[in-house]
């Protein structure tokens, strides 16, 4: 297997694969990396939930619901099969990291465990983590290049899911990557009912990369779409070439809020903005929250400095034996229509971190 970046050797060992074609046989393709690249297989849901999913995306997200017949397919299966192809090859949604919107590029850092499942249950129990010989769950990404030959073109950087992103650009200049959003009070149901009707929170930023050219369209698919988070809700950093931008969130009782500046840099970490509006009334951080108050007033102050320096003063530190490391560094061009990523490789010397050269992705036909 040739990897774009890094190598099994390394922490991270990143693969690029560029699409085209109907969205059938884009989900077909999909399906048979999945097939190709993992055990995983599609889990058996309720087939009311199955009904009512496949109702959903047809009238609000057909280009999925068309990609989803198509994986159905390279696994064998009907398309209206009762099962669920969401999160293929299984891993978790949600991170602890810092992005930023300066008016013309958007910047963020991808800050995740470096655990593998059976450790990351180990630490969660409290217990001592065990290398038990399996691949940490973050340190396969995919960059994906889907040129359907119906749709909106996009580029996107997805942790391993194949019907989600973390990041991404779309051929309209659109730009979108989402974040933990309340990491103090995030956490996972003891008994996840699965997936449902609607967007789970890694589907967001797929959805709009393949419905949406402006914040405006934006602003509308998300007050339209039905949304679940299972506990560990997202909020969306979204731009496009205008200069416009926003970040999404979803308050108490389901309140929707679109978070704008008039001027200035529009920077957000891993709590809730519109709970928070001054920065400097920002509570001081605790033990669980991730130094998400210390990153927004380092990111606003050095937003100055450009994207990349401002996400490099708040990268997670090199410390031995902790259980987290910022994975990539992106920065999205919505005028240039590019996504520019760094990638982690491992740590050096000296408290120090190992990297790709920054590698830069285009949308073109």
């Amino acid at each position: 297997m040739t990897y774009l970046a890094g190598s099994p050797e390394d922490f991270l060992a990143v693969r690029h694969l560029t699409l085209r074609g109907t969205q059938a046989e884009i989900g077909r393709a999909l399906g048979a990396e999945t097939q190709a690249r993992s055990d995983w297989s599609p889990p058996p849901i309720e087939p009311m939930v199955a009904k009512a999913r496949r109702t959903w995306f047809a009238r609000n997200w057909p280009q999925y619901a068309e990609r989803t017949a198509g994986f159905a397919e390279a696994y064998g299966l009907p398309a209206d099969a009762a099962v669920s192809f969401d999160d293929a090859s299984a891993l978790p949604a949600g991170s602890g990291c810092s992005a930023l919107w300066t008016g013309s590029t958007l910047g963020r850092n991808y800050d995740f465990f470096t655990l593998s499942w059976s450790q990351l249950g180990a630490v969660m129990a409290g217990a001592e983590p065990v290398d038990d010989g399996t691949v940490p769950m973050a340190s396969r990404p995919y960059v994906l290049t889907i040129i359907p030959d119906d749709g909106i073109a996009s580029t996107s950087l997805t942790m391993s899911t194949m019907d989600g992103a973390m990041e991404g650009v779309n051929e309209a200049g659109l730009v979108v990557a989402l974040l933990m959003a309340d990491i103090e009070a995030a956490a996972p149901l003891e008994n996840v009912p699965g997936p449902q009707a609607g967007l789970s929170v890694v589907q967001v930023c797929r959805y709009l990369l393949d419905t949406c050219e402006n914040v405006d369209e934006a602003k509308e698919a998300l007050m339209l779409a039905k949304q679940y988070a299972h506990g560990a809700p997202c909020h969306y950093i979204v731009a496009d070439a205008s200069g416009r931008g926003f970040v999404y969130e979803r308050g108490a009782h389901d309140i929707e809020h679109f978070v704008e500046v008039a001027d200035g840099p529009l920077c957000v970490t891993n709590h809730l903005l519109h709970r928070h509006p001054d920065l400097g009334a920002l509570p001081e951080d605790t033990p669980d929250s991730f130094l998400t108050y210390q990153r927004l007033r380092t990111l606003t102050e050095k937003a100055g400095a450009g994207p990349r320096d401002a996400l490099d003063a708040v990268s997670v530190a090199i410390e031995p034996g902790a259980p987290w490391r910022t994975l990539w560094r992106s920065v999205l061009d919505p005028a240039a229509r590019t996504l520019s990523t760094r990638f982690y490789l491992g740590d050096g010397e000296n408290g120090t971190a190992r990297h790709t050269p920054e590698l830069t992705f285009g949308v073109s036909r």
